[in-house]
């Protein structure tokens, strides 16, 4: 913000006139250049208790009143379908024009609110999309993190929005693989349902995920399709089921969940209840990945082939973004070794591959902590298969982005499938030091250098010792101060 003479002069890069957002608006007469940076701002007035609400105040009155939306009011497909169709109405206007040319996008929500954004953008299938930057305003904030932009909920002040702008305004663009999810499943018998159940209502980010209509190209006869994306991870079992609880309880008594601190408490909580730390006692074996299901991998020829699932894994995470948990890498880094035997890579964000990675249970997550820490690196794929068994579980729980669900599963059906698959990508604002590595860039090295430190143990076991009894990092696997870690052991 140094090089501007005055505030006004700064945020003019950021402003879009009316009459590029509407239709109803005439054009101004006013003879000004075009921003540099004009942007769209969404914010979810729910997310992070009052912030969400502040933060609209602020923008508002920083920038033009109608580029910022609040999406409790209305929905980003609406609102991007009538803003391109009024730039495409002004494609012979020069200044509109290059609005579209330069436009980027703010978000500001938890990881599922991104990921909304992100999956109407997609659907748009603009010849240019907008990269979106995005405001760590939930619980998690996987995606803000894994880009640069925090993890901690933002200050709501003109100040603290006046330096988020100027970093959007330095930002890198960096795309990002999308993965598209596919469930099939037998058509049940009549009285049954297998429709994805959500904690008390259907999230907004999770409209991505639903039933195809007859007439799409996925769809079977005699069979229930279910379509949806990701861009951060798809995890299937104890951990899903674990931020089911917390969204469930937080739909119930959204007065309990007014900030950050207090929902990571309770999230942690509420892991103690579900038994994640004593897994072993609590959590029927029969629900473990491997007696739920068979995982398959394609090979580079594109054939099907089984991945070994050791039979203590209650949780696995298909990992595309260096960022799980608050902001935690399971996958880490393999050493030259691995690398080597088993061609295994660093976690790049736009190589086409899904890093999967198991957990037994949030002791074994507690590696993560560790310096070099990873859970139990399964594979990397440009497509996953899980084949459910007959009859092993009527329920599982899954999640995606941050939103978790509860998934019927027929018991007389051994067809249920769900595959998951690369299909392109999408662009992304990074700041330069992010922790996300393209393999493309220039700046980021294609092989770590010999002075890195390296994992030397393929599947860290954790001393449930007093180095653990006070951590602060991941809400799947912490534990409050106030809860004795030698009565959980």
């Amino acid at each position: 913000m140094d090089k501007y003479n005055t505030l006004s002069d700064f945020l003019k890069e950021f402003y879009i006139p009316t009459y590029v957002l509407s239709p109803e608006e005439e054009e101004e007469e006013e003879a000004v250049p075009p921003p540099a940076s004009p942007v769209l701002v969404f914010i979810n007035s729910k997310s992070g208790g009052q912030l969400g609400g502040e933060l609209i105040l602020t923008y508002r009155s920083l920038l033009n009143h109608s580029q910022v939306f609040d999406l409790d009011q209305e929905t980003p497909d609406k609102v991007l379908r009538r803003i391109y169709l009024n730039l495409e109405r002004l494609k012979d206007d020069d200044f509109a024009r290059q609005i579209r040319e330069k436009l980027k996008i703010i978000v500001a929500g938890g990881d599922g609110t991104a990921g909304w954004l992100l999956g109407v953008v997609c659907d748009l299938k603009l010849s240019h999309p907008p990269p979106i930057a995005t405001v760590p305003l939930g619980t998690g904030n996987n995606l803000p993190f894994a880009f640069g932009w925090g993890k901690k909920n933002p200050g709501t002040d003109r100040t603290a929005v006046e330096l988020f702008l100027d970093q959007v305004l330095k930002a890198k663009e960096m795309k990002i693989d999308n993965w598209h999810i596919l469930m099939r499943m037998k058509t049940p018998k009549e009285g049954g349902s297998c429709d994805p159940v959500a904690p008390l209502e259907l999230p907004h980010s999770l409209h991505a995920f639903h039933r195809v209509s007859p007439t799409d190209e996925l769809n079977k006869e005699g069979c229930h399709t279910f379509r949806g994306g990701f861009w951060n991870y798809f995890s299937l079992g104890m951990d899903a089921q674990i931020s089911y609880a917390f969204h469930s309880e937080r739909k119930l008594h959204p007065e309990k969940f007014k900030n950050q601190l207090v929902n990571q408490s309770t999230y942690v909580k509420l892991g103690c209840t579900q038994g994640w730390f004593c897994a072993s006692l609590f959590h029927p074996a029969s629900r473990n990945i491997a007696q739920l299901a068979k995982v398959k991998i394609a090979t580079r020829n594109g054939q099907w082939q089984d991945l070994h699932i050791p039979h203590s894994i209650r949780s696995i995470v298909c990992l595309n973004l260096p960022s799980f948990s608050g902001g935690l890498n399971p996958w880490g880094t393999p050493n030259p070794r691995k690398q080597r035997d088993r061609g295994l890579t660093p976690p790049f964000v736009d190589d086409g591959l899904i890093e999967v990675v198991g957990f037994r249970n949030a002791w074994h997550g507690l590696v993560l902590l560790a310096p070099n820490g990873h859970g139990t690196r399964l594979a990397q794929a440009n497509r996953i298969r899980f084949e459910f068994h007959k009859g092993a579980t009527d329920h599982t729980f899954m999640r995606m982005d941050g939103e978790p669900w509860k998934q019927p599963l027929p018991l007389d059906d051994e067809t249920v499938m769900v595959e998951i698959s690369h299909l392109g990508q999408v662009n992304m604002l990074a700041t330069h030091d992010c922790r996300s590595r393209s393999m493309f860039d220039p700046s980021t090295p294609r092989h770590y250098d010999a002075a890195e430190e390296y994992d030397d143990n393929e599947d860290e076991s954790v001393a449930e010792g007093e180095e653990f009894r006070k951590f602060g990092a991941a809400d799947t696997f912490k534990i409050p101060d106030e809860v004795d870690i030698s009565q959980l052991s």
